[in-house]
């Protein structure tokens, strides 16, 4: 049968890799500005979901000003995270880009110092860390918030404008740095080039390695409408983070719903819906709690230093999206975040998004031995696929203009051990409309 871009990870392609690692804890990015409704209920819920899927915490992105649903929804977090006394951690991002303004430094020290000596908040060598989106215009405030925080603080900004040359002049400052940039230019599948750059940068420091399965956004009230390739980007960035070996990962994000690269449950409330910036003609009905499934597997090897953990629960991921991308308009969407009319300060050249994005299912299997994968979409003849590794497995293959719903099972001495049915593949869009994020499904045995 057909077979396209076979890859996978255990212990055979593991063996390539140095053994040296020192690994620490995988967070999650989480927009507080989409969780204004939330109970201490619903956060709970949220974190038991994420320390199921081996999340150490949540970085609470949080833009100015420090008051309302803002106050509230950090109170409700840490609330909700002490009551449930699991050692699930938060920890601040500052956005100095979200609010419309920068975050005021008083502000900022007043939050760490009232949160910084909560049981919840994430501590590294017994500092508390602390993040940013950016704020490459307030980095002179940092040295008076560090010394206002008793017993200071593990500072690891995410500065990416400044490159990695850029942050290479700023070391006496920080502990570490986060980088943004996890999804590659045009027609192209992500590397961790610019990683490694970044690691090298930093001179011994902490580098924190960004994540992500995808990203799409169309919402022009807020000046964006764009898409970068995500297709394999989920799998294949856990085996860069093998190769880089950084000190922490961040996920981005758990929900974003705005950017499609949640991973966390749709929570109705969360999801932009402001004239102009209506996220929900591509959010709803699209889950993404499949990719969650084999974040158990990914963490544990990242943490092991690239040891294979053993496969207790056979599992299935799979994703895609459901009509190919060239079925409907565009809806005024460009590959590349570049220059347009409604964003005019677009940093990438254009690319056809209709190529950026690849018309395929994507899917990964997580096996105790070796498998027959079948992919059927509607009607038409099963392709199959073949696994020879204990451990996650990774293919994809292409619409090739076939419709109907999509069923991928994992055979085995002709017995079907998991099987799962995804969301139809249609012709063309109710809408007229592409939407290009992705539905993503998931089992488990």
């Amino acid at each position: 049968m057909a077979q396209t871009h076979f890859r996978t990870s255990g212990n055979d392609y593991l063996s390539s890799l140095p053994s040296a690692v020192s690994a620490q804890s995988v967070f999650a990015h989480f927009i507080l500005g989409n969780a204004g409704s939330y109970t201490k209920t619903q956060w709970q819920s949220d974190i038991k979901l994420a320390q199921e899927a081996g999340i150490d915490a949540f970085v609470l992105n949080i833009a100015p000003p420090l008051a309302g649903a803002t106050s509230t929804q950090i109170s409700n977090a840490f609330k909700a995270a002490n009551d449930l006394g699991s050692g699930f951690k938060l920890f601040f991002s500052f956005d100095y880009l979200g609010g419309g303004q920068p975050w005021v430094a008083s502000d900022v020290i007043s939050l760490l110092q009232t949160y910084t000596p909560n049981t919840a908040h994430f501590k590294y060598h017994n500092l508390p860390l602390v993040s940013t989106f950016e704020g490459t215009n307030n980095i002179g405030d940092w040295a008076h918030i560090r010394a206002s925080v008793p017993g200071g603080i593990f500072f690891v900004p995410d500065w990416s404008s400044l490159g990695p040359g850029g942050i290479s002049s700023q070391l006496s400052i920080i502990d570490g740095a986060f980088s943004w940039d996890m999804w590659p230019n045009g027609a192209n599948d992500m590397t961790d080039v610019p990683d490694k750059a970044w690691k090298a940068a930093l001179g011994g420091k902490a580098y924190m390695m960004g994540v992500s399965p995808w990203f799409f956004t169309n919402l022009p009230g807020y000046n964006k409408a764009w898409v970068w390739r995500g297709d394999d980007l989920w799998h294949e960035r856990w085996q860069q983070v093998l190769a880089v070996k950084p000190a922490f990962v961040e996920i981005v994000t758990w929900n974003d719903y705005g950017e499609s690269h949640y991973i966390g449950p749709i929570y109705n409330d969360g999801i932009p819906r402001a004239p102009n910036a209506n996220a929900h003609p591509y959010v709803d009905n699209m889950p993404h709690d499949g990719w969650r499934q084999l974040l158990p597997y990914y963490i544990a090897q990242y943490k092991s230093g690239g040891i294979a953990p053993t496969v207790a629960k056979e599992k299935l991921s799979f994703w895609y999206r459901l009509t190919a991308a060239a079925a409907g308009s565009n809806g005024g969407v460009t590959g590349n975040n570049c220059p347009s009319a409604i964003n005019l300060g677009g940093y990438q050249s254009y690319a056809n998004p209709n190529t950026v994005v690849e018309d395929k299912i994507f899917f990964t299997v997580l096996v105790k031995s070796p498998s027959t994968i079948t992919v059927q979409i509607g009607g038409g003849t099963p392709v199959t696929f073949k696994t020879t590794r204990v451990g996650s497995n990774h293919f994809s293959t292409p619409f090739n203009g076939q419709t109907g719903f999509v069923k991928i099972c994992i055979v085995r001495n002709g017995v079907t051990v998991l099987s799962s049915t995804g969301a139809a593949i249609q012709a063309r869009p109710a809408s007229g409309v592409t939407n290009y994020n992705a539905w993503v499904g998931g089992a488990s045995t």
